[in-house]
């Protein structure tokens, strides 16, 4: 199982789609490494610099609705996984990109727009750190090292279970 939690990065947008994930030029290369200097380069918001991803450890991102829509690649994904990201908190996500992130052992959670909001705001408070408690489904934000939020959230049990092999390879492994 992948190591779940750490540093917050919030992308304060809906639609960010795989091609902002990871630019298509780049879907020729070779292996996931090279995937990783690239992550969310064409990506444009306020205040936001791709290079701050690597400088700053971020290990999971909080962004709105339908995150990871467009073209339909397991690239997103890698590009996250390759940068330490294994975890993604939204209102929603393209069906593909979602699947794909359980597929390789990470986790797309999906929570109400009411509960992202919250989140956003917590993050004008601070630098904000997510520890994930899988076991009882309760994800516990801090800020500054205070916890201060603790949202429930729920998977099916193939999520899950996809999550605590380490992916669908790993569960097929165990399995057949």
């Amino acid at each position: 199982m992948k190591s779940f939690g750490g540093p917050v990065l919030f992308l304060n947008r809906s639609d960010i789609n795989t091609d902002e994930i990871i630019p298509a030029k780049y879907l020729t290369a070779v292996s996931k490494d090279d995937l990783k200097p690239h992550l969310l380069e064409d990506l444009k918001l306020d205040g936001f610099e791709p290079s701050s991803i690597a400088n700053k450890g971020f290990r999971v991102i909080v962004s709105q609705a339908n995150f990871g829509c467009g073209s339909s690649r397991e690239h997103a994904p890698w590009a996250l996984e390759v940068n330490q990201i294994t975890m993604v908190i939204a209102e929603s996500y393209a069906r593909i990109f979602r699947q794909n992130m359980f597929n390789g052992g990470m986790m797309a959670i999906e929570l109400p727009a009411s509960d992202i909001d919250s989140l956003f705001a917590l993050s004008k408070s601070g630098a904000v750190s997510c520890t994930v408690k899988l076991e009882s489904g309760k994800l516990c934000f801090s800020v500054d090292g205070h916890e201060t939020k603790t949202i429930s959230f729920s998977l099916s049990p193939f999520d899950e279970a996809l999550v605590k092999a380490g992916g669908w390879v790993e569960y097929a492994d165990a399995r057949y």
